[in-house]
C-alpha cells in the first residue's frame, strides 16, 4: 500500500502540463480545491471532473499510475462516506436498529466522497508534473510580497519542497523496512488493534532514526555547499511567463467562473 502513494512523486517525461510555469500549476491547484468546497450540486462535480480529466490527458501520466494514490486512502475515503450517510438528519430513507440512513445523508455522502477523491487526484497531478526545484521556486515566486513584512519566504518554501519530496522517499524507506521485519516473523496485519500497535514500535523506531539521518546529512550537504537562500540568489534557470502560461491562467479563470455560477445553482 505504502508504494501507491502518488503524492510528492514527480513523473519524467513530456507534456503540455509539464512545460507550463510552476506558478500556473499551483494557482491552478489552490483554484481547484477551493472551487471543490464553494459546489453544492453534482452538476459542480460534473465540471470539475472533465476539468480534472482534460488535465490528466494533458499531462500523459498514466491514468492508472495517477489513481494508484487512491488505493492508500481507500479507508479514509470510506470512513468519512459511512460518517456521513448514517449521521446527517434529514427525510428517513432505511432504518436499521438505531441507524438511519437520510436522503441528505446519501447526497452528502457522494459529494464528500467525490470531493475527497478529487482533491487528492488534483494536488498529486501538481506534484507528479513539477520537480520539487521548480515547485520551490514558483512558491518563492508566488509569496515574494510577503518579503515587505519580513515573512521567510524563500525558507518557507523551501521546507514545503522538501517535505514533499521526502514523502515517496519516507514511503520507500518504510516499505524496506516492513519487509525486513517480516522477514523476521513480524507481523502488522493480524491481532487486535492494540497488538498491531504494539507491532508498529519496531517499524516507527528505525524509521525515525532514518528520517532524522537523511535530514542531519542534507543539512551537512547545504551548510559544506554554503547553501544561503533569500535575498541576493540568482537562478539558474528564472522563471518567465510564456503565451501558453496566459492561456491557462484565462482556462482557469473561465472553470473558476463555471463550477462556482453552475455549482451553486440549487437543484
Amino acid at each position: 500500500m505504502l508504494k501507491d502513494i502518488t503524492l510528492g512523486q514527480y513523473y519524467r517525461t513530456e507534456s503540455p502540463l509539464h512545460r507550463l510555469d510552476p506558478r500556473v500549476k499551483i494557482v491552478a491547484t489552490f483554484a481547484f480545491i477551493i472551487s471543490l468546497f464553494l459546489v453544492k450540486n453534482f452538476i459542480g462535480y460534473l465540471i470539475a471532473g472533465l476539468f480534472l480529466l482534460i488535465c490528466i490527458r494533458l499531462s500523459n501520466v498514466p491514468v492508472r499510475f495517477i489513481f494508484r494514490g487512491m488505493k492508500a486512502i481507500f479507508f479514509l475515503l470510506i470512513l468519512t462516506m459511512v460518517f456521513n450517510l448514517f449521521l446527517t438528519p434529514g427525510i428517513v430513507v432505511f432504518s436499521f436498529w438505531k441507524l438511519q440512513i437520510t436522503k441528505e445523508g446519501i447526497k452528502l455522502a457522494l459529494m464528500m466522497g467525490i470531493r475527497l477523491v478529487f482533491l487528492i487526484t488534483g494536488s498529486s497531478l501538481m506534484t507528479l508534473t513539477t520537480t520539487p526545484n521548480n515547485l520551490t521556486d514558483g512558491l518563492e515566486k508566488l509569496l515574494g510580497p510577503l518579503k515587505k513584512i519580513r515573512v521567510p519566504v524563500h525558507e518557507i518554501s523551501m521546507m514545503m519542497s522538501i517535505a514533499l519530496r521526502f514523502i515517496p522517499i519516507l514511503m520507500e524507506e518504510t516499505d524496506k523496512i516492513m519487509k525486513a521485519q517480516m522477514a523476521r516473523c513480524a507481523d502488522f496485519e493480524s491481532g487486535s488493534v492494540i497488538n498491531r500497535a504494539k507491532n508498529l514500535i519496531p517499524l516507527l523506531v528505525p524509521l525515525f532514526i532514518s528520517a532524522f539521518r537523511r535530514a542531519n546529512d542534507l543539512a551537512m550537504a547545504m551548510e559544506a555547499r554554503c547553501y544561503r537562500g533569500g535575498d541576493g540568489r540568482t537562478k539558474m534557470k528564472p522563471l518567465i511567463y510564456q503565451k501558453r502560461d496566459f492561456i491557462a491562467y484565462l482556462c482557469i479563470l473561465l472553470y473558476v467562473v463555471m463550477v462556482v455560477v453552475i455549482g451553486r445553482l440549487p437543484v
